[in-house]
């Protein structure tokens, strides 16, 4: 048994494969079956030989949205790396393909690796647009077409979560916390672990997930959940009272701490001690010795107002008393700018009554399948939260679950190929190109433009005709005042050719990336659409190949 197959057999998805932390998911047979058909029927047609270029990019924005973030890379390099069939897998492929397959395709597979692949791509984190491949696959033409399926999973999900992420991010706002809470509605365990790995780089802050956590070192966060409060139905069930004090040692009783500014409190807020449930004081008073240093409390079980604000205040005055400050509370549910307007201006009743400014700054978490929608509606609306616990919307990407990314051969043995349709869309831009983004004198991004690899790039100060690829009329010269090449090369004679960022540089990259376009492409509604042209000469490729291959129609 090989190495993978060790690390497969482990019991858990990601495993330690030396220098990178490889998801044992991740193989050749995670393919569909006609990728390895066709690499047998280019075996028997003597095409081992042949080279090719494969372009990987998609077709439309996701989420109505007029950008997406390009993640994933990573992985498809640890893919590249790791690629090789086991035994195992050649004697799996015997039993599954078709009889008749030749001895000699089997050893052919067997010693098949991506040490001649060369693999180009834009940076981890960065904006994409629609029609610029970010990734660029060069090499021998069995190989790259094998890799085509296991790239487009690696990249599909991983770009449009960061994008996700990285929408509610803005719409958000800087200021406030943002947390992944969607292990537990994901599709699936890698879904989950994905998911909290992709919003972290789109920009938030935390996860729930602590494997992610482990794996990823991204801060892991959370409170608890409305069965720790209802577990307590009186202050009698409380078996341990006593907490130490923070700064002299000495064990006081905490209940009767919370129990006396509970009664204060009452007059304060208007609010009935005999309204307020006793075991969700219990709970509280329970989960704060616990954790004195760290709580932070749901409130919603039974009514905020008349019960949870109550016993929490009591509480987190009582663990002031003992030397200790409380962090806040989370509402998972109700009328979440009202309750959270409420919350705010207890504390501030707290704060100036019983001299404790620090309550002022209290942490106010909402959850309660929250989405980018419902964010706008409470940013309208004054919200006082200063967090967003976020699960379903965000992991399960509901209002678009797919990106769409395609793989489209563009290049074989140095002759451009085309692929055609009466859907325009559909069409694919012939031969190996290059991308650069020009930007404007203020440092925004104004257009993509892609390149045959055989022209000059754009010169900055120099006028650029830039053409939609497929609408004559539309075209326009740009006078960039500066120009970025976008391709590197990630991977060439089975090394990757580049330093690896870590997950918080891919995480300022995205946001770094964001603030090169103007804030009309990034709006919610009716966002601008970013411009990607093609130079003129390949405009003129593109149609005269287009022509060339175009069937010519007969009437009759």
């Amino acid at each position: 048994m090989n190495d993978r197959e060790l690390s497969c057999s482990a019991g858990g998805q990601f495993m330690d494969r030396g220098r990178m932390n490889q998801n044992g998911v991740v193989q050749p047979l995670l393919t569909d079956l006609y990728q390895i058909t066709m690499a047998y029927a280019y075996w028997k047609s003597d095409k081992t030989d042949d080279t090719a270029v494969f372009d990987l990019f998609f077709r439309n924005n996701p989420f109505h949205g007029e950008f997406t973030i390009f993640a994933g890379l990573e992985e498809c390099l640890k893919f590249l790396d790791s690629f090789h069939y086991s035994q195992s897998d050649i004697e799996y492929l015997k039993q599954t393909l078709p009889e008749g397959i030749e001895h000699e395709f089997f050893e052919y597979l067997g010693n098949l690796t991506a040490r001649d692949v060369t693999l180009y791509a834009i940076d981890e984190g960065t904006v994409a647009f629609p029609r610029v491949p970010i990734i660029k696959i060069e090499g021998p033409l069995i190989i790259v077409q094998l890799l085509e399926t296991t790239l487009l999973t690696l990249v599909n999900y991983a770009s449009l979560m960061a994008t996700n992420a990285a929408r509610y991010r803005m719409v958000a706002g800087k200021h406030v916390k943002l947390l992944e809470f969607g292990l537990r509605r994901a599709q699936g365990p890698d879904g989950g672990l994905s998911a909290s790995k992709y919003s972290y780089t789109g920009g938030f802050d935390g996860t729930s997930n602590v494997l992610a956590g482990k794996l990823f070192n991204i801060p892991v966060k959370g409170t608890h959940a409305h069965a720790y409060i209802t577990s307590f139905s009186s202050i009698g069930e409380l078996k341990t009272r006593l907490l130490k004090h923070k700064q002299t040692g000495i064990m006081e009783d905490l209940l009767e701490h919370a129990v006396r500014h509970r009664a204060m409190l009452s007059h304060l807020l208007d609010v009935s001690t005999e309204e307020s449930s006793e075991g969700e004081l219990a709970a509280m008073v329970s989960y704060a010795i616990a954790f004195p240093d760290g709580f932070m409390a749901l409130v919603d079980t039974y009514d905020v107002k008349r019960s949870g604000l109550l016993n929490f205040s009591a509480v987190a005055l009582a663990l002031n008393d003992l030397g200790y400050h409380a962090l806040g509370i989370r509402i998972d549910s109700g009328d979440l700018a009202y309750l959270s307007c409420l919350a705010r201006e207890t504390f501030e009743k707290v704060a100036e009554r019983f001299k404790v400014p620090w309550f002022n700054k209290l942490t106010i978490v909402a959850s309660n399948d929250i989405n980018e929608d419902t964010i706008l509606s409470l940013n309208e609306q004054g919200h006082k939260i200063d967090c967003f616990g976020i699960g379903t919307h965000l992991v399960t990407c509901q209002r678009q679950p797919a990106l769409g990314c395609v793989y489209k051969l563009v290049e074989i043995n140095g002759q451009p190929r085309i692929k055609l349709s009466q859907d325009v869309e559909k069409v694919t831009m012939p031969g190996n190109k290059n991308a650069y983004r020009l930007y404007s004198a203020d440092g925004h991004a104004l257009i993509d433009l892609l390149q045959k690899v055989s022209e000059p790039p754009p010169a900055v100060g120099q006028k650029v005709l830039c053409r939609h690829p497929f609408q004559e009329s539309k075209r326009a010269y740009v006078i960039p005042s500066h120009v970025e090449s976008l391709y590197k090369v990630y991977w060439k004679s089975g090394k990757i050719c580049q330093q690896l960022p870590t997950l918080e540089q891919v995480r300022e990259k995205v946001q770094i990336s964001l603030k090169t376009l103007r804030n009309d492409h990034k709006r919610t509604l009716n966002p601008t659409p970013y411009k990607v042209a093609v130079s003129d000469n390949l405009y003129n490729f593109i149609h005269d190949l287009w022509l060339q291959n175009a069937p010519i129609g007969e009437l009759s």
